[in-house]
């Protein structure tokens, strides 16, 4: 029997459905992950803050974010009302940086259109600017119990090797297809307690046992039910064709500094542009060469300046080599007023948006 019909005939089976979702349940309360902060609430504010930032970030990393933004913008009023800067200034670090221009517009429309109070349906929720269908699919069935799956990244992984399902999740029907699977594993008639622990059974299995790499099957609740375990080849599983090209760029950063009125330095910065790479973010002014960044310094002022070590820096598409060129002289200050930016207090640097490397670059004792 090949692997695409035993997956059919593992799908089909009337009682998986029913034997996949209770087993998760049962799992997800006995061994699933418990006391996050942003357990235990069927608030959609914070149910949806947590979501998008998990997008694409480890739990780890967004435990100490997730409480410093509340704290700051502790409803979807506070954070509609905001200032852009404010927003990304505490964003900066986590990345995927339209995950926070879309948090704040999704905040002023929340408002604006419907009163400061979400959606209650996924369907409705989807429509907002920057949630898309498997965030709305967690907040639904979080904070209203809507009988309605999440299929993120470690679903998907979850799933397809749950069913040995060997469409090719880089075309769209193949996503649909997994979808309607997804939806037809939900327990019938589920509480909103039920379709809490469901759902977040489905998160926690993909994080903590069906990894990536090396899935933990002897942890697995239903290591029996999955057809890619009886094959022998959960790594095979999902199935995407349409692999992820990178690209490697090197950027030169004119790191200047100069005197200010007090006791504190100053550093120039630039605002990106409204799109591409940390778009909207402050950052060092970007060249593309040494000598593009040499050529726009005045002459007397190039030999001051020095070459810092390297950074490397991985984004979603590509690679980045930053070298950054450090430039110190009390000159700096008539020179600056010829670039497009602005000088900012290093003490002061916590309350402006930067990328992650900008800033710990910004951060180092200098040789």
């Amino acid at each position: 029997m090949n692997p695409c019909t035993t997956a059919a005939e593992a799908f089909r089976a009337p009682d998986l459905p029913l034997t996949f979702a209770r087993r998760l349940i049962d799992w997800q309360r006995q061994s699933g992950r418990s006391g996050l902060p942003w357990q235990g609430t069927r608030d959609p504010y914070r149910v949806w803050l947590s979501e998008v930032m998990l997008q694409q970030t480890q739990v780890s990393t967004v435990l100490s974010y997730y409480p410093r933004f509340l704290a700051r913008f502790p409803d979807v009023f506070a954070l509609a009302e905001a200032q852009a800067d404010d927003v990304m200034a505490l964003w900066s670090g986590l990345g995927y940086y339209s995950r926070a221009r879309n948090l704040h517009r999704c905040a002023q429309v929340v408002v604006a259109q419907h009163g400061g109070l979400f959606p209650d349906s996924a369907q409705g929720l989807e429509a907002l600017p920057g949630i898309g269908a498997s965030t709305a699919a967690a907040i639904a069935a979080f904070c209203h119990g809507e009988r309605i799956s999440i299929v993120d990244g470690n679903v998907r992984r979850v799933l397809t090797r749950l069913m040995a399902m060997d469409a090719d999740l880089a075309l769209a029907s193949a996503q649909h297809e997994l979808w309607q699977r997804a939806q037809a594993l939900l327990p019938e008639t589920p509480s909103t307690e039920d379709m809490t622990a469901y759902t977040q059974g489905l998160m926690d299995l993909g994080a903590t046992v069906c990894l990536r790499s090396r899935p933990l099957c002897g942890r697995c609740p239903v290591q029996d039910l999955c057809v890619a375990h009886a094959q022998g080849v959960p790594q095979n599983y999902p199935v995407k064709t349409r692999l992820l090209k990178r690209r490697h760029e090197s950027w030169w950063l004119l790191w200047l500094r100069g005197p200010a009125t007090d006791a504190s330095d100053r550093v120039w910065l630039e605002r990106r542009p409204a799109r591409g790479i940390w778009a909207g973010l402050y950052c060092l002014p970007v060249f593309d060469s040494e000598a593009s960044l040499l050529e726009a310094l005045p002459p007397h002022l190039r030999s001051g300046v020095r070459a810092l070590e390297p950074v490397s820096h991985s984004l979603t598409h590509r690679e980045l080599r930053l070298h950054p060129l450090l430039l110190e002289t009390s000159e700096a200050m008539a020179f600056a007023a010829d670039l497009g930016g602005q000088w900012v207090d290093e003490a002061a640097l916590a309350q402006y948006g930067l990328p992650a490397p900008v800033r710990l670059l910004l951060s180092r004792d200098l040789p």
